[in-house]
């Protein structure tokens, strides 16, 4: 099993200095500075955040994107990033390939969205084209998705888009499932 090197990512067919990915009704950039309203309408939603983390107060939301913001500086095709829907022009929420923890090497998918646009099968679209974004930029043999135990909606998702259920941690407080998705299940990757 191959880990992920977070120091030496490959070059992206897409342009280095925002957009990450594309799928039929979505694009993916990184954050700026200037999303700082729709960083904090999404991170402070305590309804969106509930199986995520803590919802931030605005101060708390800028530090954070700022943090996010840096974290491309260091980390290659890795990172929070902006979501935004290609017809609307609207944004819809976050996509993010980011380490579990540095020490493993193990990288997670995850997404949140604004409660505007939940059930209209937009991050199933992300999953599905994040799992392989992440296959191509990487030479990781897996790709990792931790939900909250209650969070049911996230684990179909994930169910849908070939992950599977590979036990469960605790975090805190929080009982964690683990999914996985391995690179030979792809296809042409």
């Amino acid at each position: 099993m191959k880990a992920c090197n977070f120091k030496e990512g490959k070059l992206s067919a897409v342009s280095s200095l925002q957009h990450i990915l594309e799928t039929p009704r979505l694009i993916v950039r990184q954050y700026t500075m200037n999303d700082a309203d729709d960083f904090f309408a999404l991170n402070g939603d305590q309804e969106v955040m509930r199986y995520i983390r803590p919802s931030k107060t605005r101060k708390e939301c800028d530090a954070f994107l700022a943090q996010n913001i840096n974290f491309y500086n260091t980390h290659s095709h890795l990172g929070r990033w902006a979501a935004y829907e290609k017809t609307t022009k609207g944004f819809i929420g976050s996509f993010a390939i980011i380490p579990i923890d540095e020490e493993t090497n193990n990288v997670q998918i995850g997404y949140a969205l604004m409660r505007s646009v939940w059930g209209k099968g937009f991050a199933t679209e992300l999953v599905q084209y994040g799992k392989v974004f992440f296959f191509k930029m990487h030479d990781a043999d897996i790709l990792y998705a931790l939900t909250e135990e209650p969070n049911i909606a996230s684990q179909k998702v994930l169910l849908k888009c070939g992950f599977t259920e590979n036990g469960n941690l605790i975090s805190g407080t929080r009982k964690l499932l683990k999914f996985l998705i391995h690179r030979n299940v792809l296809q042409n990757i």
